[in-house]
């Protein structure tokens, strides 16, 4: 399966969950920046809210393609201690690591949040959005997150995700819905025809154009 690019790959996700359309206590939100034009197209498809959760991987030193966990809003921190243990990365540098991540969320917050009102969630059922998940651990962050913030449901929307990791996610959240899973997978970017990267200015501009 490939999608032309994150635009499509929303529209087919929003077809499978007709089910949330127009709904008053549904609540899209895209992880950016790649997942923002992907959540993008869910809300308008469904006629429901969109804002942004911010989550970001922690890579390995030298290696930071590799995650070794993630931060997510609230600071919530997740570490996948096999990766830990397997690469030898000291507490020093996991601290060093998260401060890093932790300062660029922070200012992701400011720029693309700017004046809306603080995120509330409770009793919401939330559609957590990406382009694409490879490991989980960003995703598994924002969860736990997410969690502290007492929705009614979290349900978690993805183009594409490894099959082990979807079996992960699902023993972590109320639904997932995966368009293809694979069991062969390298990069997300593989499943796309366009897989260009985000800039900021155009999730300010998705955020601006639903209000």
């Amino acid at each position: 399966m490939i999608f032309k690019n994150r635009e499509d790959a929303g529209r087919q996700l929003a077809m499978q969950m007709e089910e949330y359309a127009r709904l008053k206590d549904v609540i899209v939100l895209g992880i950016p920046r790649g997942g923002v034009p992907v959540a993008f197209e869910i809300a308008q498809s469904l006629h429901v809210p969109l804002d942004i959760f911010l989550s970001h991987k922690l890579g390995v030193p030298r290696q930071e393609e590799l995650a070794f966990g993630a931060i997510a809003a609230g600071d919530v921190r997740y570490l996948d201690e096999q990766v830990v243990r397997a690469e030898g990365i000291s507490p020093k540098e996991i601290e060093r690591v998260t401060e890093q991540v932790k300062q660029m969320l922070n200012r992701r917050a400011v720029l693309f949040r700017g004046d809306r009102p603080l995120l509330q969630v409770a009793t919401y059922t939330v559609v957590l959005v990406d382009d694409g998940i490879a490991t989980g651990a960003s995703m598994v962050a924002a969860i736990n997150a997410l969690r502290i913030m007492k929705p009614a449901a979290i349900v978690v929307a993805v183009p594409v995700s490894p099959a082990s990791t979807c079996a992960w996610l699902r023993t972590v959240v109320d639904r997932l819905v995966c368009l293809y899973a694979p069991h062969e997978f390298y990069a997300v970017g593989q499943f796309y025809e366009n897989f260009s990267q985000v800039e900021d200015e155009e999730v300010i501009d998705l955020l601006r154009r639903t209000g």
